[in-house]
Order: structure tokens, then C-alpha cells, then sequence
């Protein structure tokens, strides 16, 4: 097995197939600084590298999920407007923004299953990076803020493009456009979230008996799943039957499927090779 990796703002534990990424800056509830984008997306790798990982839980220390991003980043980049070129200013900040969206993209990149369990706030870049994951839960006192409009910015790490393929457009709209807070109730009405728990452990044991669940299947067929969703919601139907055509002409003579129809015939778990 790959090395567990020992960031600095993230801890990582690993467990019965499960990789729990956990962000880890309480004290300034979770918000994303500089380390901690990267970190992310490294752990993330990491994840999508290591074949005894077969899913992947990301929570929060403390009272809240996220706060968003750490807002020395966004002073730091104002800090740069006194340049003598402006234009060479624009550049770099078009480069920071690409970096920022490859960092969360990661968390889809990775070829199995990514939940998050989310806990108190998940605001601005919070909402930004769960709507990178693949299925969402929150405890009952979770809220959701798409902040960037109150401070005077579009939201540029995901939330505007991928927002409305989870929501209804019209719903999202009204969240993007006002910054109003939803909590968990109606994240879970409008779709955002798949359930909600009474409690931050009643959450991480239900998430992880999920996980755990996925993690028992062929990761072979789930790392196929997850593929051909994400790349369904991007392209036509036709597209996507011609796609799954062409990956199970490849994949179905695998070993996983025998052990699947031998481990019914024999009515007992399958075992799988990671």
C-alpha cells in the first residue's frame, strides 16, 4: 500500500477499504488556505493511486465543514494590483483561478466513489468543493451559503457550473444570486444533500456504513460506474451507450464477475482483488 500521506492541514485515516480525508482547521473552521488547496488535491491522488482505497469520506474537524476560502488568499491577490503591467496581473490571476478549480477537480478525477459528511457550515468554497463529490450528507444544524455574492465576486471554483446539474437551475439561481443560507431540511428537499443525520457521530457512522457498503462491491465495476456517470451528464445519450459499449467490450471478462456469479451460486460475499 501506498504510503498514507501526513499533510499539515488535513488528516488521513484508512480503514476497511475507506479513506477518510478530514480537513483540518478548526480553529478557522476549515477554511481553505494555500497548503490546504493543495494538500487536498495531492491526498486526493493519493486516493485515486492507492488500489486498497476503494472509497473515500471527506469531513470536517470541529463545529463546521468549511468556511470557505481563507481570506488572506484573496488579500494576497489584491496585493498584487499595483503591478506595472496590468494585463501580466489578469494572467496570473486566470492562473490562480485554473489552479484553484484543478485543485477540487481532483476530488472527481479520483476513479472511486468521494461522500462528503458535512457538519455545521459548509460556505463559498465549501459548497464549491461538495459539489465536486459524489454523494453529499449533512447533520441536522449543517447550513449551506453560496457567500461569494456578498463579497462582491462570482463564485469561479464550480458551484455556478455544477450547482444546477445537482438542483433544480431555478433553485440554484435564487441560492447563488441572494447568498441566503439553507439548511439542512431543504438541502435535502432540493436534492443537494441524500440524507440528513441527527448528530456529527450519528453522520460519520451512517457515511462510513455507506462507504463501507460501496467499498464490498467489484472496484472494478464501481470505478466503470463512476466514469461513465460523469461522463453521461457531459455528453449525449447516444454518446454515453457508444462509451459503455466500448469500456464493457473491454472490462466484462474480468475476474470480478466470475467471483460475483460464483459468490451468488455459492450465496456468500464476494471477495475482490483491489
Amino acid at each position: 500500500m501506498n504510503a498514507i500521506p501526513q499533510p499539515s492541514t488535513l488528516s488521513i485515516t484508512f480503514s476497511q477499504a475507506v479513506a477518510e480525508v478530514r480537513l483540518n482547521r478548526p480553529d478557522v473552521a476549515n477554511a481553505l488556505n494555500e497548503d490546504m488547496w493543495r494538500e487536498l488535491r495531492e491526498s486526493m491522488q493519493w486516493a485515486d493511486t492507492t488500489p486498497e482505497v476503494r472509497v473515500v469520506v471527506i469531513t470536517g474537524a470541529g463545529r463546521h465543514f468549511c468556511s470557505g476560502i481563507d481570506l488572506s488568499m484573496l488579500q494576497r491577490v489584491e496585493g498584487h494590483q499595483g503591478s506595472v503591467d496590468a494585463a501580466r496581473v489578469r494572467e496570473l490571476h486566470r492562473r490562480r483561478i485554473l489552479y484553484l478549480q484543478d485543485c477540487l477537480a481532483s476530488i472527481e478525477q479520483c476513479r472511486k466513489p468521494v461522500l462528503a459528511a458535512i457538519n455545521g457550515a459548509c460556505i463559498g468554497a465549501g459548497v464549491d468543493l461538495i459539489t465536486w463529490c459524489d454523494m453529499r450528507y449533512a447533520t441536522t444544524d449543517t447550513f449551506f451559503s453560496v457567500r461569494e455574492i456578498d463579497i462582491g465576486m462570482t463564485a469561479d471554483v464550480g458551484t455556478l457550473q455544477r450547482l444546477p446539474r445537482l438542483i433544480a437551475d431555478g433553485i440554484a439561481r435564487e441560492l447563488v444570486f441572494t447568498g441566503r443560507n439553507v439548511d439542512a431540511a431543504e438541502a435535502q428537499l432540493i436534492g443537494l444533500v441524500n440524507r440528513v443525520f441527527a448528530s456529527t457521530d450519528a453522520l460519520r457512522a451512517g457515511v462510513m456504513e455507506i462507504a463501507q457498503s460501496i467499498a464490498a462491491k467489484s472496484p472494478l465495476a464501481i470505478r466503470g460506474t463512476k466514469e461513465m456517470l460523469n461522463y453521461a451528464r457531459d455528453h449525449s445519450v447516444a454518446d454515453g451507450l457508444n462509451y459503455i459499449a466500448t469500456w464493457n467490450a473491454a472490462m466484462l471478462p474480468s475476474v470480478d464477475r466470475v467471483e460475483s456469479m460464483l459468490a451468488i451460486k455459492e450465496k456468500r460475499p464476494p471477495v475482490f482483488e483491489d
